[in-house]
């Protein structure tokens, strides 16, 4: 915080040190009014509006706020209304103390208390906390990612190529936000800095709907020894008119033709192995169920395989030609049974 250790930042709010955060937040807007030439217009005043911006970024980060506190003994008048803070009241006398030692210079003043605060906080050296940091690993977080394969690379198996956002702690100011009073300037205050990294992965044939494959050292970098995390992909299987997979089963909507229907027929249609033959009984009606064993995905042993579900679904003809039509009303004609008989309003 250079240049404001000798200032009163609540006083350019308007305020007091015990202004909450919402009273600072409606103390900016209103100076800001009044100051900003955007708003103000002529009778607006730049630099007096920068020295209220200023303030209002300090004062309304909890850090930041606490850090000036102590540096203008505002944070002291605050513990000496807390007998039971006492401890932490002499602590910030012996610190302020010995940071006037190190220099009669505002600015080194300021950072000798930036260094005094630190520890204050922090209750350890700056070398001891860095010694401790080293001897205390800290893991690094799992990422979860989901990937998209169709019901034919659910089956197979496929490769994909995916973007990964790391998150990890700044190295510049390590997670604490802060450097010497002001806001890092690597990560913006946050703390954390984000990295893109595109990775090849192998989806495992035989794979079902939200599986998680687990790719080993691909998370978020642990800390100070401690071990990176993993990426988890979680599976999902996108939807196909004709194909899907429920368990170890794969689904299967097949259409036939009114006349395949009724009359029956063999049909072949195509699969990813090669093309599948099917016994269609003769009277089957649309919705029936046919069972071909043997045909879905494994389990996880390899020990047992699923089954291929058909589900019959009877399709009209998009066009007919004349004589189709002649032979639909012919046997119109020739029918005389009442589908409809069963139906009951009751």
């Amino acid at each position: 915080m250079p240049n404001y250790y000798n200032k009163d930042l609540y006083k350019i709010l308007n305020l007091t040190y015990e202004a909450s955060k919402e009273d600072i937040k409606r103390a900016y807007k209103k100076l800001a009014k009044i100051y900003h030439p955007d708003v103000a217009g002529s009778d607006g005043d730049i630099d007096k509006f920068k020295e209220v911006k200023d303030a209002y970024d300090i004062l309304s980060d909890d850090e930041a706020r606490k850090k000036y506190d102590v540096l203008l003994g505002f944070y002291r008048q605050r513990l000496e209304k807390n007998a039971s803070k006492t401890t932490y009241k002499n602590k910030y006398d012996t610190y302020v103390k010995q940071a006037k030692k190190h220099s009669q210079k505002p600015e080194s003043f300021s950072n000798s208390i930036n260094e005094a605060l630190d520890n204050l906080f922090h209750n350890k050296s700056g070398k001891q906390k860095q010694k401790e940091e080293l001897k205390t690993p800290i893991n690094g977080s799992d990422i979860k990612l989901d990937v998209n394969i169709s019901c034919f690379e659910a089956i197979t198996g496929t490769n994909r190529k995916v973007n990964i956002l790391h998150t990890q702690p700044c190295p510049n100011c390590e997670g604490r936000t802060f450097i010497n009073g002001s806001t890092c300037s690597m990560c913006n205050g946050t703390g954390e800095i984000s990295l893109q990294k595109k990775i090849n992965v192998k989806i495992p044939k035989d794979v079902k709907q939200g599986s998680k494959i687990r790719i080993k050292k691909e998370g978020n970098k642990g800390l100070y020894g401690g071990k990176d995390g993993d990426l988890y992909l979680i599976v999902n299987i996108e939807k196909n008119p004709y194909y899907e997979t429920e368990g170890m089963n794969i689904l299967c909507n097949l259409p036939v033709t009114p006349f395949e229907a009724v009359l029956g027929a063999d049909i072949t249609f195509p699969y990813i192995e090669g093309n599948i033959n099917v016994k269609i009984p003769p009277m089957t009606s649309s919705g029936q169920k046919l069972r071909l064993a043997g045909m879905g995905l494994y389990n996880k042993s390899k020990t047992k395989k699923g089954d291929m579900i058909i589900t019959v679904m009877i399709k009209l003809p998009q066009k007919l030609s004349k004589k189709e039509q002649e032979l639909y009303n012919e046997l119109k004609l020739l029918s005389n049974d009442d589908i409809r008989a069963d139906m009951n309003a009751k």
